[in-house]
């Protein structure tokens, strides 16, 4: 699948910018859930993340103390979220 310049982060890139959905498991996401745009956003968000911490140059990779307090936040916004609902 990923041929000449396609990578794995590429890709994910790409359905960011388009339709994070086409990068999920079907069996672990589907359209139909409950709450489908809230766990979505958090895919997306954890995604977005995975992204920062695999930048090629290390200067501009996220530090892991960051990293794990930004998934800390999409956590907790997670969980108010799923709660409201």
């Amino acid at each position: 699948m990923f041929t000449s310049d396609l990578s794995l982060k590429h890709w994910v890139s790409e359905a960011l910018q388009n339709d994070v959905v086409l990068v999920i498991d079907s069996s672990l996401l589907r359209r139909e859930e409950e709450q489908f745009t809230t766990k979505v956003s958090c895919v997306s968000s954890i995604f977005e993340l995975a992204l920062n911490c695999s930048a090629k140059s290390p200067e501009k990779r996220i530090n892991i103390k960051d990293a794990l307090a930004l998934l800390e936040k999409i956590r907790l916004k997670l969980q108010a979220n799923l709660s409201e609902n």
